[in-house]
């Protein structure tokens, strides 16, 4: 059952009838503003933890790929101008 604003004022009433208004109101402030569809699961946030290290841990390697080529290439060209000099 979906809860719309209808359903959420008519459980306001009611809790404010039981506990009172202020009580009520605290009550209200700690539910989700949507509905418990759109909120995230601690599930959620491990899936996407995860899929952040993987990207990171892709960049990382391809950094590592570029970093290691330019260096040795670098070393290329110093040897040559080395033997040339």
């Amino acid at each position: 059952m979906a809860v719309d604003e209808r359903r959420r004022h008519e459980m306001y009433l009611k809790l404010e009838e039981v506990l009172g208004p202020d009580e009520a109101t605290t009550l209200m402030e700690h539910l989700p503003p949507v509905g418990w569809a759109d909120v995230a699961t601690k599930r959620d946030l491990d899936h996407l933890s995860d899929r952040i290290m993987l990207a990171v841990h892709v960049e990382m390697n391809r950094v590592m790929r570029w970093s290691v080529t330019t260096m040795l290439s670098g070393m290329g060209i110093a040897f040559v101008i080395a033997r040339v000099a």
